[in-house]
């Protein structure tokens, strides 16, 4: 995250925002299951297939969608080069386009969650080094071990401020989330045209820093 300039860096926050409000969706429409935090989904899968087998599937089939979204993203990702950034986003869009237009025509149960899942899977992909994620979009645990790590090492005499662009990728999910989580109430999946929109702008945004440079 640190070796990112400022346009790459905001548009990271960014997509960290999206994630926490379509997590947030998710959670709170499918009572405690999760489309983009799969360690959570995968304590859940585990504790249902021991009790609530239902549960445990359902968590199950999240986590597939989500690695079909991450392998589709990676694809993607590898054909387009170095306009894996916009090509791997207008995806998301689409998937996002089409969980929202499920959710509001009432396509059953299941459609717009697992969009909304390979959608998340698939942000993943934006950020690569190397063939490996350079910098996860959707899940924060390892965010926050490097803050941890860099509030340390401020604290023990080295760089003072390497620890803000970790805290800010976090505070941007967290924001997200808390958006996500107050607008649920009034228009429920339907609030899934505002992740759609805030996916338009973030792919307008890296259309505008244009290819990577990254290797």
């Amino acid at each position: 995250m640190r070796r990112f300039e400022t346009g790459p860096r905001l548009l990271a926050i960014g997509l960290a925002m999206l994630a926490g409000f379509v997590d947030a969706l998710g959670f709170l429409k499918l009572g405690g299951l999760f489309v983009s935090f799969m360690s959570g989904n995968s304590t859940r899968m585990a504790v249902g297939l021991a009790g609530d087998v239902p549960n445990g599937l359902a968590a199950a089939v999240l986590i597939a969608a989500f690695v079909g979204g991450v392998m589709t993203g990676a694809t993607i990702g590898r054909v387009a080069g170095r306009w894996r950034r916009q090509a791997v986003l207008a995806f998301v869009l689409t998937a996002l386009a089409m969980a929202a237009a499920a959710a509001t025509l009432g396509i059953g149960p299941y459609p717009a969650p697992l969009l909304m899942a390979a959608a998340m899977g698939a942000a993943n992909a934006v950020f690569q080094r190397d063939g490996e994620v350079s910098v996860g979009v959707t899940y924060m645990t390892g965010t926050l071990v490097k803050l941890g790590q860099h509030l340390a090492a401020a604290l023990a005499g080295g760089p003072r401020f390497a620890w803000v662009p970790y805290l800010l990728l976090w505070l941007g999910l967290v924001a997200g989330a808390i958006a996500g989580a107050a607008v649920f109430p009034v228009l429920g999946l339907r609030a899934l045209w505002i992740a759609t929109a805030g996916a338009a702008l973030l792919l307008a945004a890296a259309a505008a820093l244009g290819p990577t440079r990254e290797r």
